[in-house]
C-alpha cells in the first residue's frame, strides 16, 4: 500500500512537471515571436553605431596624420627644389652675402632676411601694445555694447584683401612717410621704406592679434578678478598681477603668431617696401622681403641657371624662420605656464 501511494505521488510528480515545463515552452514561445523583433532591431542599432563610431575615429585620425604629414611634405618639396642651388653655393655664402646678381650667379639673401625682419619688427613694435591695451579696455572697463560693436569692426579689418590695404598704403602711408616723416629726421625718402612697410603690416596685423587677445581675456574667470578687488587691490593692480598673470601663456601665443602671420604677409608689403635687394641702413631706407622676392620674381627669367632653385630656397628660408619663432613662442608659454 505504501509502495502504490509512492508510485501515485511519483506520477502526479512528473505529470505536474510535464505540464508546468509545456506550458513554460509556449511562453518562451510567445516572448520569443515578440521579442525577437525589437531585440533584433536593438543589435542592428548597436552595430550600426559601432560602425559609425569606428568610422568617425579612423578618419578623425586621418586628419590628424594629414596634419602632421603637410608640413613634413612642403618642407621635403622645398628641400628637394633647392638642392640644385646648394650643390653649386654654400649655405653660408647664401645666408650671410648681401650680392644679388642672378645673371652673374650671385645669390645672397641677407638683405631679403634682414628686410622682411626690419619690417616685421616694426610692425609688432607698433601693433601689440596696441592690442593689448585696447583689448584690455575692451574686457575690463569698456561697456558690454562697446565690445559687442566692435567684434564686427574686427572682423571687417580681418577680411579686407591685403591688396586693399596695399593701395591704402601707397595712396596714405608713402607719401606721409616721404613728405612728413622723413623730413623731420632730416632724410630725404620718397616713401617706399622700410617704415612704409612696418605700418601697413601693424594695421594688417591689429585685428588678428586683437582677437585672439580678446578670446584669451574672455576665458580667465571672473571670480579671479572679484576675489582680488574683495581683497582690497585697485583695478589696475587686478589687472596686472592678476589678469594678466593668468593670461600670460595666451598672450604670448597671440603675438607668436602674429609675428608668424606678419612674417608671411606678401601683396602689402611688396607695393610699398620698394623693393630694392640692398642692406637696408635706416628705416627709411628702401627695402625688399622674402615673400616679396617669390612673388616678384617666380615665373619670370627662369632662363636663368639656378633662378628658380634660388626661389625656392627663399621659400625654404622663409619656412624655417617661421619654424624657428614657432618653436621660441612655444618655449616662451612653456615657461609662462610654469610660473
Amino acid at each position: 500500500m505504501v509502495f502504490s501511494l509512492e508510485n501515485n505521488t511519483q506520477r502526479v510528480g512528473k505529470l505536474g512537471k510535464t505540464k508546468f515545463t509545456k506550458n513554460s515552452v509556449k511562453l518562451r514561445i510567445k516572448l520569443c515571436e515578440t521579442l525577437c523583433p525589437v531585440m533584433l532591431k536593438q543589435t542592428q542599432m548597436q552595430t550600426s553605431r559601432k560602425l559609425i563610431d569606428i568610422i568617425s575615429s579612423k578618419w578623425m585620425l586621418l586628419c590628424l596624420l594629414l596634419c602632421l604629414v603637410l608640413p613634413l611634405a612642403i618642407g621635403t618639396g622645398l628641400v628637394l627644389k633647392s638642392l640644385p642651388l646648394l650643390k653649386t653655393h654654400s649655405l653660408g655664402k647664401l645666408i650671410t652675402s648681401s650680392n644679388w646678381s642672378p645673371s652673374d650667379g650671385q645669390f645672397g639673401f641677407w638683405p631679403f632676411i634682414v628686410g622682411s625682419l626690419l619690417v616685421t619688427a616694426i610692425a609688432l613694435i607698433i601693433c601689440i601694445p596696441l592690442c593689448l591695451l585696447a583689448s584690455i579696455y575692451l574686457t575690463q572697463f569698456a561697456p558690454k555694447w562697446v565690445l559687442k560693436f566692435m567684434r564686427p569692426v574686427i572682423d571687417i579689418l580681418a577680411g579686407i584683401p591685403s591688396v586693399v590695404y596695399g593701395v591704402w598704403g601707397v595712396i596714405v602711408v608713402v607719401p606721409f612717410v616721404g613728405e612728413t616723416l622723413a623730413p623731420r629726421f632730416h632724410v630725404d625718402s620718397l616713401g617706399y621704406s622700410i617704415l612704409a612697410g612696418g605700418l601697413v603690416l601693424a594695421v594688417m596685423s591689429i585685428p588678428y592679434i586683437l582677437n585672439m587677445l580678446l578670446e584669451v581675456f574672455r576665458q580667465i574667470p571672473v571670480e579671479l578678478s572679484e576675489a582680488s578687488l574683495s581683497l582690497g587691490a585697485t583695478k589696475w593692480e587686478t589687472i596686472k598681477h592678476v589678469f594678466l598673470r593668468k593670461g600670460r601663456p595666451g598672450i604670448f601665443s597671440a603675438f607668436g603668431l602674429g609675428f608668424s602671420k606678419a612674417l608671411g604677409e606678401t601683396m602689402a608689403v611688396l607695393m610699398v617696401v620698394g623693393n630694392v635687394a640692398q642692406l637696408p641702413h635706416s628705416v627709411f631706407d628702401a627695402g625688399y622681403t622674402l615673400p616679396a622676392l617669390i612673388a616678384n620674381n617666380y615665373g619670370e627669367m627662369m632662363s636663368i641657371p639656378s633662378y628658380d632653385s634660388a626661389l625656392m630656397f627663399g621659400a625654404l628660408l622663409l619656412f624655417v624662420i617661421i619654424i624657428a619663432i614657432n618653436i621660441v613662442s612655444r618655449y616662451i608659454i612653456y615657461k609662462a605656464e610654469l610660473v
